[in-house]
């Protein structure tokens, strides 16, 4: 059988050990644990370390979510399949964890046989999307950069209740659409440092601490 080399990422211990047991039943790979994480910080140290072809993570770590995790990825060109194994179910997480380098996105309420045809997938270059889990309002997967915003009375209410300026809505919008600080950074012809004290502070006003919570607040007042 093929060996895969797979790194686990859950903030749950209790979870990532019954990921290893469900793991070593395959009867079409060997899943050879090289590291697991419990939170963003740890698995950014394995994934530069530690050579693997798999990545199977939960969006919801600390320190360093995901989304971000994947991010970084991407900027330092670290390259292995990504299977995105989660609890959230809501489109724009799901079409933010594509546009940031998952091959596959499952939820964690469906069943092992779900699991291992979505590993099939991922680790023959496939894309999968599970059961349960929905694209976009449409069911595709479509980038909405540039997408032109109506509903300017929610858009108002939003920026006075967290006191929000001009440029911190704009950034705001630029994260929800899976983009890096160094691509907002160049699309709107400033520095990554910049970029990066502003999402600091848009962080702080609206109360959350990583870029699937600054999401969900966006997406809740209906701003993507």
């Amino acid at each position: 059988m093929q060996i895969i080399k797979t790194i686990l990422a859950d903030d749950q211990a209790i979870f990532l050990e019954g990921l290893k047991s469900v793991l070593s039943k395959s009867e079409k790979y060997v899943f050879e644990i090289v590291g697991t994480a419990a939170n963003g910080e740890e698995l950014l140290r394995l994934v530069r370390r530690k050579p693997a072809d798999l990545l199977i993570l939960d969006l919801n770590l600390s320190e360093l979510d995901g989304l971000e995790i994947m991010h970084t990825m991407q900027r330092e060109r670290i390259s292995l399949r990504i299977l995105v194994l989660t609890v959230y179910d809501d489109p724009k997480f799901v079409k933010s964890a594509f546009k940031s380098g998952a091959q596959g996105y499952i939820l964690k309420d469906k069943g092992i046989d779900e699991l291992f045809v979505a590993l099939q997938q991922v680790l023959t270059e496939q894309v999968y999307v599970g059961e349960g889990v929905q694209l976009t309002e449409n069911g595709t997967l479509r980038s909405v950069i540039g997408k032109p915003h109506t509903n300017f009375h929610l858009e108002d209410r939003f920026v006075k209740k967290y006191n929000l300026t001009k440029r911190e809505l704009e950034i705001l919008r630029l994260i929800t659409h899976a983009m890096s600080n160094k691509q907002i950074a160049q699309e709107l012809y400033i520095s990554d440092q910049t970029v990066s004290v502003h999402r600091k502070n848009i962080m702080r006003k609206l109360g959350v601490s990583n870029t699937a919570g600054l999401i969900k607040v966006a997406y809740d007042f209906s701003l993507i």
